[in-house]
């Protein structure tokens, strides 16, 4: 699978990602051996770009990654993970974690944006992972903390990475505007933006891409679909947009977008993920993967073309903003292929 460097290090991530939160138990229990099966799927389908955190499952996710990654060989993947909610002895357990994983809460977290929270945190991630480093390390939702997470976290991930113990450092945020200050007024590589540049939402273009662009710094795109209502080729009532019951308005629209996408021959999953390369800074799309099958499901739509055609038509009909950039000036990106159903590198 083709790769794509954030832009200023020496990391280089797939055009895919494996997104860990799913393997955690995220709103249901997922059996261990299903988990190590879809990274087993996700390493045979070339994906080398791994991504958990602390906050899922209550470190489960980042135990079942470490021990399905365990015997690969390092330098060939890229592991992420986040810092700022340490895991700390729950005094008071009601049995279950409350913040949407089906696992005990023996531990709960602790928000921790400190030089010392910092470092405890990764020491904690790597002994759960059994790994001997991480690639790339997140300030994770700092949406409330910016002072101690400006000020004192990003400096102790700049000084690591500056040591050569980290590749790359950044922020993942469900918010652009903050992200973008990351950007502008910190040491920060790469953004994780979740959710903010998608077929239903381009918030992203009034501030942390265009910062990007100007300051050459990279960024991954997770929620591509929304919380899910752009992961069928027909969006249908019910379905989740952005953790909720989707608005009807925003199901018409993305009914529309599917419309569009089916006349281009091309679905509206397969446009949702191939959509944020329309940017040139963005450099990932990573996806939530609990099973082989979803595994398979997801490399299929990633590999699927969508042509250039299809943008431009969205931006006509004003389903799209009209300063979504042309997907050419991304760096290669639909029309552009290796022959085999694949983009081709930037």
């Amino acid at each position: 699978m083709h790769q794509r460097k954030i832009q200023n290090t020496s990391v280089s991530l797939t055009e895919l990602g494996f997104g860990a939160s799913v393997i955690g138990n995220l709103y249901r229990v997922t059996p261990a051996a299903d988990a190590t099966a879809a990274v087993d799927a996700a390493w045979g389908a070339g994906l080398r770009y791994f991504d958990t955190a602390p906050h899922y499952g209550l470190g489960l996710s980042e135990r079942r990654l470490g021990a399905a990654l365990r015997g690969r060989p390092r330098d060939e993947y890229v592991i992420s993970s986040k810092v700022g909610r340490l895991l700390v002895p729950n005094e008071e357990p009601r049995g279950v974690d409350t913040e949407g994983f089906v696992v005990r809460d023996d531990v709960r977290r602790q928000w921790d944006f400190s030089r010392d929270g910092v470092l405890r945190s990764m020491e904690d991630t790597l002994e759960r992972t059994g790994l001997d480093r991480l690639d790339i390390v997140y300030l994770h939702d700092p949406d409330d903390h910016w002072p101690q997470a400006a000020l004192e976290a990003m400096p102790t991930l700049a000084e690591l990475r500056d040591q050569g113990v980290i590749g790359a450092i950044g922020a993942g945020m469900n918010q652009s505007a903050m992200l973008a200050r990351f950007l502008r007024e910190t040491a920060a590589d790469v953004v994780m933006l979740a959710g903010r540049y998608t077929l239903l939402d381009q918030s992203a273009l009034d501030d942390v891409l265009p910062a990007a662009r100007e300051l050459g710094k990279s960024v991954v795109a997770v929620g591509v679909f929304n919380s899910g209502l752009l992961s069928r080729d027909r969006p249908a009532e019910g379905m989740k947009y952005d953790y909720r019951d989707a608005p009807p308005a925003v199901v018409v629209r993305a009914r529309a977008i599917a419309e569009v996408c089916e006349a281009h021959g091309t679905s509206l999953p397969a446009a949702a993920i191939a959509f944020p390369y329309t940017h040139p800074s963005i450099v990932n799309v990573t996806l939530g993967m609990r099973t082989p099958a979803q595994v398979g499901r997801n490399v299929e739509l990633h590999g699927q073309r969508v042509p250039e055609g299809l943008w431009d038509d969205l931006r006509a009909q004003g389903l799209i903003r009209p300063d979504v950039p042309a997907g050419h000036s991304g760096g290669g990106m639909c029309d552009v292929s290796d022959g085999q159903g694949h983009r081709a590198d930037p």
